[in-house]
């Protein structure tokens, strides 16, 4: 494993998330929210979120050398936020902008059932590229950025911002990685051609990290479609096939010019795929990869039985944020899907996405010990 530890920024959409906790547990989502009902739930979780908070908190207290960089407006939310970052001193790349409000999500969770989001996007619609310093790329080896489609600035004219900053950290030598998040079809977002974009952007990403349904929604959407009818209202990932459904996205993305792609599958698992050691061997030089162990891998690893389920807010980004650091530490492909898998089960037992995780040697020897398979 490499010796001298990687620096990591993660950068990019911050917000604070309200879950209402429904203290009955095999609530149905009709019976939670059906129209002119009054459903008891118990005090409000309220917690950062947004990748920001969730990867790269997630990171911190893993213990990875990381710096956050985001945004919030000069209001109650933006100053919970900045307290929080506060108590795990992360707060210094925090920027305030006066003009606008602070993002937020009201998360509707009950348990045993996907989760509904209400979303208010803030300031993060005017994050640009130069909201990051050079002196703060230039202080990091890799870059995490999450969530360009809740950030208009980022999406906008073909992805030109987030193009801007990818280019800014490949050129100083930077790994990059890059998750996405779920778009309302009917939003500005949702009406873009996302393959367009990322036809542009994919060629400087070394990690491409979105969830399926995400990545589907956005390269194949007849797919996508017909994914929701086979669903029948259950959730998509049950119902999906890796080879069949699975494997040609991923495949899609190396064909864009991204060098490794992890799909998050849900309960079900994780999709891994690279491309070849020459196309590796492009990751940024300070990220230290072993291009010919990462090359040509074709992998499914599916999920660890959580010893109870909460909700699975944050799930999918504390797993990249173990992904991430175990790569950075020299692990090999195998373990750090394994390692990803494993944060993502104990995150779902709390309800925030942090509370829930366990140093990656306690996992590692929870997996050697013949960790339960979902």
């Amino acid at each position: 494993m490499n010796q001298q530890p990687k620096r990591i920024l993660a950068a990019g959409h911050i917000c604070i998330d309200v879950t209402p906790v429904f203290p009955h547990a095999h609530l149905s989502f009709a019976e939670a929210l059906s129209p002119g009902k009054l459903t008891h739930v118990d005090a409000a979780d309220i917690h950062t979120g947004g990748s920001v908070a969730n990867t790269g908190l997630a990171l911190k207290l893993l213990g990875a050398d990381v710096q956050l960089a985001g945004k919030v407006g000069d209001d109650p939310f933006g100053a919970m936020i900045a307290d929080r970052l506060r108590k795990y001193g992360a707060e210094s790349g925090l920027l305030v902008d006066k003009s606008g409000s602070t993002s937020y999500s009201i998360v509707i969770a009950p348990p045993g059932v996907d989760r509904i989001f209400l979303h208010h996007p803030g300031v993060n619609d005017t994050f640009i590229s130069r909201d990051i310093p050079e002196a703060m790329l230039e202080a990091a080896d890799h870059l995490h950025f999450g969530y360009p489609p809740l950030m208009r600035r980022m999406y906008e004219n073909d992805g030109e911002e987030l193009f801007s900053l990818l280019r800014r950290a490949k050129l100083l030598g930077l790994s990059t990685s890059l998750d996405m998040a779920a778009m309302d079809p009917a939003s500005e977002a949702g009406q873009l051609d996302w393959q367009t974009i990322l036809s542009r952007i994919l060629p400087l990403v070394d990690f491409f990290v979105p969830s399926i349904e995400e990545l589907c929604f956005m390269l194949d959407r007849p797919r996508y479609d017909d994914w929701l009818r086979r669903a029948d209202g259950s959730e998509i990932t049950r119902v999906l096939d890796p080879q069949e459904d699975i494997a040609p996205l991923a495949e899609k993305c190396l064909a864009l010019g991204a060098k490794a792609v992890l799909l998050k599958c849900g309960a079900p698992g994780m999709y891994l795929c690279t491309a070849d050691a020459g196309a590796l061997s492009s990751a940024g030089r300070r990220a230290g990869l072993d291009a010919a162990a990462w090359a040509n891998h074709r992998s499914f690893h599916r999920s660890y039985k959580p010893g109870r389920i909460l909700s699975g807010t944050g799930a999918g980004d504390t797993s990249i944020a173990a992904f991430l650091l175990a790569m950075l530490e020299g692990c090999p492909p195998d373990e750090c899907v394994q390692l990803a898998a494993a944060t993502g089960a104990c995150c779902v037992q709390a309800y925030d996405a942090l509370s829930g995780l366990q140093p990656l040697e306690e996992l590692r020897q929870r997996i050697a010990q013949g960790w339960e398979h979902v």
